[in-house]
């Protein structure tokens, strides 16, 4: 299709600049309310397209994970990228395009970068939340420095540019073609599943899910959806129906498209109060996260990490070995101890993916992964949640045992980090800081104080040196460290729209000779009363109990 001249440009005057748009970890996330607010969504569109490198006859991917206003944000976007000198703008059928696809795309096309309209794994609708996120050309997550200078854009900008480019249709893939300006509309789902047949034997997996073993995925009506039944049912061969809330939709039907125990109950009642699947696996709004469910037994993420890292050579992509492993501060010390018998360095990061970014494009690390659902690897810069699905089915096919297997044969060989996070959300701001500041300003004198039958060796506040371009990143959460090996972490969320969400993470270590087949909440017990005296959260914030325990 192509336009006789240049869409037209116009300048838009603000009567002020908007002063809350500063992108927190993943992007900049708000109530779909506040960003309906007239001008809104194009101030912060255009103090990307004015601070991102490589503008001017670049291109750029755009696409989203489905939810209540993604589409409309896609025509702003395009008629903004064209009215800033975008060459080429790479958008995706139906506007769907999950979070590890987009980094995909980014890399394989040489874009400078791509803007993501998700909030993860918040809840969607017209009452729902909305947001949006800017990825390097590298494919990952934009950088502190450029989140930075965009926000500092945003709170001085007089004006916006956009074209009077026509609305255009999403619903199959198609070329439009303007002077200097290209919009190619692909199939989101292709290339992705071409990368993943390069890094896992499809033969191998299609054999083990056509044989009796009943596989259950919940996309929870988000954006993995179409393409886990593409992979799932049509490429691997598992049964029609395989796939479980697998259409799209804007409020994510009613529900909260985060992967654990509490949000996709129905999937975790499936698993682990019957025999009728012998797998099971969800992911979130954007495709990033994932939860790992076998017949009776949950796998904590943490430990998905570290079985991942201990069996990488049974999947094809990674049969050669690793370079080194990475986890967030806050993710349990599991994978530590299985980087040291392979004798390769295993660093800790603050949360966030970009830090895991500098340590995959400087070879530094193969696989990385944090406590909140995530892990990946250098395929893409991005965590991936049908990549993490399907390297559990690679080990579950090779090793021909249940995931309650895997799990017990590597406690028996490495110990057990007893692992859990306590979440308090929607917590009044000043509570939760007042809560936060309240335990950051003692942590001077607890070395050496008595805690849950143990003692105290350490009491910080994290900061993070890069190994790879030197830069400190401070006030990263609150550590207690006890003297045999165990830890509590409390930290202050950003993906949160509404209120604040205070994260308490637990963690015990149980060695090889101690009961490794305890319920974690039981196992934990002693220390999250302890944690919470210690903090004060409860009587802090009048809450009897966490919002969401995993």
């Amino acid at each position: 299709m192509t336009a006789p001249q240049s869409p037209a440009i116009e300048r838009i005057q603000l009567s002020q600049a908007f002063q809350d748009q500063k992108p927190g970890t993943s992007g900049l996330r708000k109530s779909v309310k506040h960003f309906s607010q007239a001008h809104y969504l194009e101030s912060f569109i255009e103090s990307i397209l004015r601070v991102l490198p490589g503008v001017q006859g670049g291109t750029l991917v755009v696409g989203g994970d489905g939810r209540f206003g993604n589409n409309k944000a896609i025509q702003v976007i395009a008629r903004m990228a064209a009215a800033h000198g975008i060459a080429e703008l790479i958008l995706t059928t139906d506007g769907i395009l999950s979070t590890p696809a987009a980094s995909h795309l980014i890399r394989s096309r040489n874009a400078i970068g791509g803007i993501i309209l998700s909030a993860s794994h918040n809840p969607g609708g017209p009452d729902g939340d909305f947001g949006v996120k800017l990825n390097g050309a590298n494919g990952g997550p934009a950088p502190e420095s450029l989140t930075n200078e965009i926000y500092e854009c945003s709170k001085s900008l007089e004006n916006y540019s956009i074209s009077d480019l026509p609305n255009l249709s999403l619903n199959q893939a198609q070329k439009y073609t303007y002077p200097g300006f290209e919009v190619e509309v692909i199939d989101g789902i292709n290339d992705y599943l071409k990368l993943m047949e390069n890094l896992f034997d499809f033969d191998l997996l299609s054999g083990l899910l056509q044989l009796n073993w009943p596989l259950a995925f919940d996309a929870m009506h988000a954006v993995t959806g179409p393409y886990a039944t593409q992979l799932f049912e049509q490429r691997l061969g598992a049964p029609s129906g395989t796939v479980r809330n697998g259409k799209p939709l804007e409020d994510f039907g009613g529900g909260h498209p985060d992967p654990n125990l509490t949000y996709a109950h129905e999937l975790a009642n499936l698993l682990l109060n019957s025999d009728q699947y012998r797998f099971g696996a969800a992911c979130d709004g954007d495709g990033d996260r994932n939860m790992v469910l076998g017949q009776r037994c949950f796998v904590n993420p943490s430990d998905s990490l570290a079985v991942i890292t201990a069996n990488s050579s049974l999947a094809k992509g990674y049969a050669e070995g690793l370079a080194g492993v990475a986890r967030s501060m806050p993710t349990s010390a599991a994978v530590d101890l299985v980087a040291k018998q392979l004798g390769i360095q295993c660093y800790e990061t603050p949360t966030g993916w970009k830090f895991f970014g500098n340590l995959l494009d400087a070879g530094k690390i193969t696989i990385c992964g944090e406590e909140s659902f995530g892990t990946g690897s250098n395929h893409i810069r991005e965590k991936d949640g049908l990549w993490a699905v399907l390297f559990w089915l690679s080990i579950l096919a090779k090793r021909q045992c249940s995931v309650a297997d895997v799990m017990s044969d590597h406690w028996n060989q490495y110990g057990r980090h007893y692992y859990s996070r306590h979440d308090y959300e929607g917590v009044d701001s000043n509570q939760a800081h007042s809560i936060y500041q309240g335990l950051h300003d003692r942590l001077g004198s607890l070395k050496g104080e008595k805690f849950a039958d143990n003692t105290i060796a350490l009491a910080d506040d994290f900061s993070y040196a890069d190994p790879v371009d030197g830069s400190i990143t401070s006030g990263q959460g609150l550590r207690i460290l006890l003297e045999d090996g165990s830890r509590i972490i409390l930290r202050l969320s950003g993906t949160g729209t509404q209120g604040a969400t205070l994260r308490l993470y637990l963690e015990r270590y149980v060695s090889t000779k101690g009961n490794l087949h305890q319920d974690p909440q039981m196992a934990l017990g002693e220390i999250i009363k302890a944690a919470n005296n210690l903090a004060g959260i409860s009587k802090g914030t009048g809450m009897n109990k966490p919002t969401v325990i995993t």
